[in-house]
């Protein structure tokens, strides 16, 4: 396979992954989702969450969380003092996109922070950008030719500027379903599989995939996290992961997607088991969330004591199961970041 990586997205590429090419990165990048956690926890609005909170949190997981990470995705509001504390030679990506989507107009529309470039995240010193995009392929078209467009651009605006492009997409229901319950179960690998398929195209640029876990493990029938019905079998849900990961026509990596970090370790465990040629993780609720209430009720001090125990444990955790990941240059038939720009 062949690739038009430039040497500079190449070095920003493995500036994110470990010495072995395998991308172990922490996220951070939580903001409306993050301030609505810290405000239940603290018994106040979202909106009377200050700077200062948000800013306090991200630092602590940055700090306590790269050194065992080869990464950490951060936010330019609220995460650049993390940025700054994070641990020598762990790279950075910068979130790129608003926080939350317009849901009063159809398809759960994509906007950029306003007074941000990418020429500005490469200025942050960022190793790549992030854009994090609802997606469905059964969403009207009109919607999907908006954001196809939307993405175009990003990928056209990064490869100016030689960083690397992230693209998350996370599939919904077009029609409002519950996407925790049994009918969105049965469709998801499918829209995983497709989002791949259509994101891998040159047209977009895109470097590195941040992708879902092409089903539900809760569905999942064999599987820790699935307590009654089942949408599929052990053996029906490997071909899943395969048939997803055959869609890619990039290097990809799995999201957490706000599970528990028994069942994200679980969902690795069963991508291995399959075979598929994932590069790593972009890992984030997973790993830290059970912290918050910690630092609502007790402070900095006892968030970074949480963090340095339970939280390095959860990614310790993650990090065993990336034993059988590809590096992302492995991807394309390299065996080095170097040797695809030789």
């Amino acid at each position: 396979m062949t690739t038009q990586l430039s040497a500079e997205k190449c070095a920003h590429l493995q500036a994110l992954a470990t010495d072995s090419g395998i991308i172990g990165a922490a996220a951070m990048d939580q903001r409306g989702s993050l301030q609505k956690a810290i405000g239940k926890g603290k018994g106040i609005a979202p909106d009377a969450v200050t700077h200062e909170m948000m800013s306090d949190f991200k630092l602590s997981v940055s700090r306590m969380l790269t050194p065992h990470a080869s990464a950490i995705l951060l936010d330019p509001i609220w995460g650049m003092p993390g940025a700054e504390a994070r641990s020598s030679n762990v790279g950075l990506l910068l979130s790129y996109e608003k926080s939350g989507y317009d849901n009063t107009r159809p398809g759960r529309m994509p906007d950029l922070i306003p007074d941000l470039s990418v020429r500005r995240i490469g200025d942050l010193n960022a190793n790549a950008v992030k854009i994090l995009l609802y997606y469905s392929p059964f969403e009207d078209a009109a919607v999907n030719e908006v954001k196809h467009a939307f993405i175009e651009r990003i990928g056209d605006e990064c490869a100016a500027n030689d960083l690397p492009f992230f693209l998350e997409f996370v599939g919904y229901d077009p029609d409002g379903g519950n996407e925790k319950g049994l009918d969105y179960a049965m469709r998801k690998p499918e829209v995983v599989a497709e989002s791949m398929r259509e994101f891998s195209k040159d047209r977009y640029g895109v470097d590195v995939l941040k992708v879902e876990v092409p089903l539900n493990m809760a569905f999942a029938e064999g599987s820790r996290a699935c307590e009654g019905v089942s949408a599929y079998s052990k053996a029906e849900a490997l071909e899943h992961f395969r048939a997803a990961a055959e869609a890619a026509g990039r290097p990809f990596i799995y999201l957490s997607a706000g599970v528990t970090n028994e069942v994200f370790t679980e969902s690795l465990e069963w991508a291995a088991e399959a075979d598929v040629n994932f590069s790593g993780v972009l890992c984030g609720r997973a790993t830290w969330q059970d912290a918050i209430p910690i630092y609502c009720e007790q402070g900095v001090a006892a968030l970074e004591d949480w963090l340095g125990d339970q939280g390095a444990a959860n990614i310790g955790k993650i990090n065993q199961c990336l034993e059988g990941a590809t590096p992302w240059y492995g991807f394309y038939g390299a065996d080095s970041a170097e040797a695809l720009v030789a």
